[in-house]
């Protein structure tokens, strides 16, 4: 089995979805914030966030905490979605790409399995014209479906249809629970051992190419990599 994405064994209403949707529509959407990321209308707005605001659409946190919106107490349907993961959630958002937009191919490290989070996506609007590639394979997402994906790996969305794309965007903490759930989809949990097992001079590739990225998961990952090749960590006060 491909571990890098998967159907997750859950299948939700199409009709609650958009009804929840529609709630969520009649409130302001933030650009998002990575500009040199896509061209065209990308745009979101937060269930769940690290300051508890809608209009917070980061999907980090300072101290890693993080708060429902008041909007995500206008959605039931949205709200019963998130119970269903019996994990510590992070971020939750809805992301839509607008006709004839694209996100370009990029990395967001850190957002994988194998490094203790995953991030889900729930289809609540979308066409066969929309190609979401994941380290260069499509993933045939359709409405109601859920999937999880590895967005360490570069990945790359484009809106050729005539509809926008909208998403339901889970960011969770991994558990027991969610090992549960992906050694009941196929989750290799060998190949992810072997995976992790990189050279100490992989890592210190990794650690030149995560030096290049401005964000608090590079900086996690970052410790982590200079732990393993037993290098000291200095803290930094300000």
């Amino acid at each position: 089995m491909n571990t890098n994405f998967f159907r997750l064994p859950f299948t939700f209403d199409e009709e609650a979805l958009a009804k929840d949707l529609a709630t969520c529509q009649r409130l302001h959407w933030q650009q998002h914030f990575n500009q040199k990321d896509y061209s065209g209308t990308w745009t979101s707005i937060s269930l769940r966030s690290a300051t508890g605001r809608a209009e917070d659409i980061y999907a980090h946190s300072a101290n890693n905490t993080f708060t429902d919106t008041s909007l995500l107490a206008e959605c039931s349907y949205f709200r019963y979605i998130c119970d269903q993961f019996l994990c510590e959630k992070e971020a939750i958002r809805l992301l839509s790409l607008a006709p004839g937009s694209r996100i370009n191919e990029h990395t967001d490290p850190g957002t994988g399995y194998p490094h203790g989070m995953f991030r889900v996506h729930i289809p609540i609007q979308t066409v066969e014209a929309v190609r979401f590639r994941v380290a260069g394979v499509d993933l045939p997402m359709r409405a109601g479906e859920c999937w999880y994906a590895n967005f360490h790996l570069p990945h790359s969305v484009q809106n050729d249809g005539l509809l926008e794309r909208v998403h339901l965007v889970i960011d969770c903490q991994r558990n027991s629970w969610s090992d549960e759930i992906f050694r009941q989809a196929g989750y290799d949990f060998t190949e992810e051992a072997r995976a992790l097992d990189h050279s100490p001079e992989t890592k210190r590739q990794m650690l030149a190419e995560l030096s290049r990225l401005d964000s608090d998961a590079a900086r996690t990952l970052i410790i982590q990599l200079k732990q393993e090749l037993g290098e000291v960590v200095k803290s930094k006060r300000s």
